[in-house]
């Protein structure tokens, strides 16, 4: 039987016009690969309103200073300088710069990764700056004390565990030191192939994320007086709507609802946005700490049991602020509410007064008509009967003898039903259309 050549098939079409750049979205922010020995120093700069141009700028002077051309747009950059590798991030908030070099540097001595940047970039940078951070990655081969670290890290460690089922130690003191820096001990027991990278990945991205997250901190403690004034506010509004009645004290208590209305509104749009990311990043500070897989060296707190006992606090007191806007957006509602309610109840009283009035002027009315029909009618027999009497007048004065005045004398009460009868007939027919 014959065989049937293979037809030969072309690529797959691309289809979805988004389909590649979403796929490549995985792909965006790749780990750098770490080597112990090794430095590492990392800043995190809070992008300006509409910063993307600025975050791209600022990149750009930095490889304008080594004749590296900048990439023109994206959200990461990565390059060897020669003396260093950097690698550049840009985030919702903020961009970050991580420098890497390859040796061991003493975290005690000055960083030689600053040198590198320009001084005036540096200075430049001034109330954007957030983070800096130093990490020392060394190799070892057996673990580490407290003790063992002290003249590594140049303090005593206030946190410290191992991690990634033991084959690696970190050590922090979660401290600026006087060169600005914050300072994190890497120490590689027994990491596999591109662990060290994604392991220094976590550290910044802990260090980051937990500054991010603290930003909404003095947002929330700086709510809290305007949330508790607006609530004995809207208090006393309350009292007063017991206590006062009338148009006049409803409507200097809409007034006052109104502005408190205004300032809880402006309230929730100054801080609402930075409350809900700081438990956004929050969140992330959590699942970085979760993939650690930590487990505890003697005589120190692990970095989640540090930072849980000193930023979940914060954190609490972010969602607590945030709870009491929404209480203080549910009192006001119902205070408006049972105004309203109050306000309806006299609309109703007022519009049913205007209905009585109506009725009344109505009943009025319908007399007042019946009377003019009355007279009407004896208007209308007045004057047939009138004719009535010329009509018979001008028959006696041809010559036909009548009983005028008798017979226009009798004429009157028939005159009368008949023109009665006439209306009467006329008002039910109108009715009845």
């Amino acid at each position: 039987m014959p065989t049937v050549a293979p037809v030969p098939i072309g690529p797959v079409p691309i289809g979805h016009p988004l389909r590649r750049s979403l796929n490549d979205e995985l792909h965006a922010r790749p780990f750098t690969i770490v080597e112990a020995p090794e430095h590492v120093l990392h800043l995190a700069i809070l992008s300006r309103p509409g910063g993307g141009a600025e975050d791209h700028r600022r990149l750009a002077r930095v490889c304008a200073g080594f004749g590296v051309t900048p990439p023109e747009a994206g959200n990461h950059f990565a390059h060897d300088f020669g003396h260093f590798r950097l690698k550049w991030e840009r985030h919702t908030e903020f961009a970050t710069y991580t420098l890497f070099a390859a040796g061991s540097r003493a975290l005690t001595e000055p960083d030689p990764l600053l040198a590198q940047l320009p001084a005036d970039w540096l200075e430049a940078l001034g109330s954007d700056l957030l983070v800096a951070c130093r990490i020392a990655v060394e190799r070892r081969d057996a673990p580490s004390l407290p003790h063992d670290v002290v003249d590594r890290l140049g303090t005593m460690p206030l946190a410290g565990n191992r991690v990634l089922g033991n084959g690696a130690e970190v050590w922090t003191d979660f401290r600026i030191h006087e060169d600005g820096l914050a300072r994190i001990l890497l120490i590689d027991l027994d990491l596999r192939e591109r662990q060290s990278g994604r392991l220094v990945q976590r550290l910044l991205e802990i260090e980051t994320y937990r500054m991010m997250a603290l930003l909404g901190l003095p947002h929330a403690r700086a709510a809290m007086g305007t949330i508790q004034s607006l609530g004995d506010e809207i208090a006393r509004i309350t009292e007063a709507m017991a206590r006062e009645d009338g148009a006049d004290a409803d409507r200097a208590l809409l007034a006052r609802v109104m502005g408190v209305a205004a300032q809880v509104e402006q309230l929730a749009a100054a801080n609402g946005y930075r409350l809900s990311a700081a438990a956004a990043y929050h969140a992330l500070v959590e699942a970085r700490l979760a993939e650690l897989r930590e487990s505890r060296i003697e005589g120190l707190p692990t970095l989640s049991e540090f930072l849980d006992r000193r930023l979940a606090p914060a954190m609490a007191t972010c969602r607590h602020a945030v709870q009491r806007q929404e209480a203080l957006s549910q009192r006001l509602a119902r205070s408006a509410e049972l105004l309203r309610t109050r306000v309806d109840i006299q609309l109703e009283d007022q519009n049913r007064a205007v209905l009585q009035s109506m009725d009344r002027r109505a009943h009025l009315q319908l007399r007042l008509q019946e009377t003019v029909e009355g007279l009407s009618v004896i208007a209308i027999s007045y004057y047939l009967i009138a004719l009535i009497g010329h009509v018979l007048s001008g028959v006696a004065a041809a010559g036909i003898a009548l009983p005028a005045e008798i017979l226009d004398g009798a004429l009157v009460p028939v005159v009368l039903f008949l023109v009665a009868l006439a209306a009467h007939r006329v008002r039910r027919r109108l009715a009845r259309d």
